[in-house]
């Protein structure tokens, strides 16, 4: 059963940073490279970042690129956002999935608010 488990969100002002951690179990989780997308208040989910299965390669949307980092660690079946920089167009549910897949966790909030 797949399971992927996101935590690290919460209330950020303008400007500060917060980074996103995403625990995964039930696949082989080194074998596939991983996303992370968000989805702000009433608008479609977006892929913003991807990570190769060993680190190799990044990619980010336009919308994030240097201001948000993804790095991923095999032996601990975990990925991270780290994200600075946050500005209000940032706030909403961020969610982690191995790439191409339907698999999903909750998300957590990320509200960006002065």
């Amino acid at each position: 059963q797949v399971q992927l488990v996101e935590s690290g969100g919460g209330l950020v002002q303008p400007g500060g940073s917060l980074r996103l951690s995403c625990t995964a179990s039930g696949f082989a989780f080194s074998s596939y490279a991983m996303t992370w997308s968000r989805q702000a208040p009433g608008k479609e989910r977006e892929p913003i970042a991807r990570i190769t299965r060993g680190s190799l390669a990044m990619e980010y949307s336009d919308s994030v690129r240097g201001r948000f980092t993804i790095s991923r660690d095999n032996a601990k079946n975990m990925v991270y956002l780290q994200m600075n920089s946050l500005n209000p167009a940032a706030t909403g549910v961020s969610y982690c999935s191995p790439a191409d897949s339907p698999y999903m966790g909750q998300g957590p909030q990320v509200p960006v608010s002065s």
